[in-house]
């Protein structure tokens, strides 16, 4: 056996084992979002099996599609997914950049940024939408109180009180609310997941070239410009990961949304292929296969827009 061959037989087992293992539920996906299968159908007892003699083609996509909730939740999906990405990607450099530097207790520092990344999402979301999101019992409502409370003192004081009269009082947010909870499930996730892009960013920074960056400042080069053409180039591929990774990981929420608003106005792909899957399997799967051509979608789109950025 020559000694190419034997390294391919040798990976054989993997691979093949990795491929039965994406292509089976694929497989099983794109067959039953072709049939009538039913859990519970009184009507039609034989749609409660998944069988080829249920076939219905494309009418579990055209079901989907005509359905009140499914335009809500794609737009939801993009609005939760992009916003999250964008501002992971942001904070995520701008805190590694800053802790790149050596200071007392930076080891203290990484540690607590990175461990809220190891929170559960149904903790995450329990913590943020009572301890600090809550209009009355939570942080929230504490400081919107407290600011109310120095607004009404700072009236009654002599000469300024005219001005602070005519600032109106501050009201708390309802982030339960239908208007606000896919903003109560960004910032909650966008919490949670900044630690991870700062990780990544953390340790591609310590690869960076020093003598290129004290080239640069011996040529005159300032603060910004050093990470303008510098350090954002080289985050280039950190970046696209983080994209990458976060950009399917964001699609597939449902915790959060489930905690916060239960659905109310605020629901993602997911939780619509739950509401399906609790009878409806076919639509359930129709909606799961329109989830996965988002993700690649999302991602391709992500990934080409930073490159073209940071490649300028």
């Amino acid at each position: 056996m020559s000694d190419r061959r034997l390294p391919r037989l040798l990976q054989t087992p993997a691979v093949v084992l990795l491929l039965i293992w994406m292509i089976v539920p694929l497989s099983m996906t794109l067959f039953f979002s072709f049939i009538r299968y039913v859990l519970n159908s009184l009507r039609r007892p034989e749609w409660t099996e998944p069988s080829l003699s249920n076939w219905r083609g494309f009418g579990n996509y055209n079901y989907v599609l005509n359905n009140n909730d499914f335009l809500l939740a794609v737009q939801n999906s993009l609005l939760i997914v992009c916003s999250i990405v964008l501002l992971t990607v942001i904070l995520g450099v701008l805190i590694a950049v800053l802790i790149n530097k050596a200071f007392p207790g930076r080891s203290i520092v990484r540690v607590l940024l990175i461990s809220p990344f190891f929170v559960m999402p149904a903790v995450n979301a329990v913590l943020w939408i009572n301890m600090i999101l809550d209009p009355v019992l939570g942080l929230q409502g504490l400081a919107v109180e407290g600011l109310n409370g120095t607004l009404q003192n700072l009236r009654a004081a002599p000469g300024i009180g005219w001005f602070f009269s005519l600032w109106p009082e501050l009201q708390p947010i309802s982030f339960r609310a239908t208007q606000t909870s896919a903003y109560a499930v960004i910032i909650m996730v966008t919490w949670q997941w900044t630690p991870f892009a700062v990780l990544i960013f953390m340790t591609s920074l310590q690869s960076e070239d020093q003598q290129q960056k004290e080239a640069a400042v011996l040529d005159g080069a300032g603060v910004w410009s050093q990470f303008r053409f510098l350090t954002l180039p080289h985050l280039s591929r950190p970046i696209a990961i983080v994209v990458m990774i976060q950009a399917i990981f964001h699609l597939s929420l449902y915790a959060e949304i489930e905690i916060v608003s239960r659905g109310n106005g605020n629901k993602n792909l997911p939780y619509l292929i739950g509401e399906f899957a609790n009878n409806n399997i076919g639509a359930a799967s129709a909606t799961g296969i329109f989830a996965v051509i988002l993700a690649n979608i999302i991602a391709i789109f992500l990934l080409r827009m930073i490159g073209k950025t940071l490649m300028e």
